[in-house]
């Protein structure tokens, strides 16, 4: 849902998003100060040089792929692909400053990883997979 709610929000999808990336950057970048920064300088440094300058391309694809994790994870279509990038955005909002519930997702997104086989067969995976295995893998033999 929260990927639904970016999409159709302005802020964050479409040729004028990016101000919620900004606020979000700009509120990491504050961490950074003191003796012991939530935030480390050479995220920092990612976050001014890649990230704040190309904000509306970031706010894009978090809610693009927020929306297309999410439905991997419901519909158990490209279960480890959709983990492995639902891991990929919680560690980036953890090296970001922001805890949340995003350490429990991260280890949930390891399980799924982890056993994407079996995850995969209570969903689409369970017929995705052999009819891509049989589409691409038997033309090598």
């Amino acid at each position: 849902m929260a990927g639904w709610d970016k999409v159709v929000n302005p802020v964050w999808f479409g040729n004028d998003a990016g101000a919620a990336v900004q606020g979000f950057v700009q509120g990491a970048l504050s961490k950074t100060a003191g003796a012991h920064p939530d935030v480390q300088m050479w995220y920092a440094s990612f976050l001014q040089n890649a990230v704040l300058p190309n904000a509306t391309v970031w706010a894009n694809a978090v809610a693009v792929g927020e929306v297309l994790v999410g439905l991997g994870l419901i519909v158990g279509l490209f279960t480890g692909a959709a983990a492995f990038f639902g891991f990929f955005m919680n560690i980036n909002y953890l090296l970001a400053g922001t805890v949340s519930a995003n350490p429990v997702l991260l280890l949930l997104a390891l399980g799924l990883m982890s056993a994407r086989r079996v995850a995969g067969h209570w969903g689409l995976d369970r017929y995705a997979r052999p009819f891509l295995e049989q589409k691409f893998y038997s033309r090598r033999l």
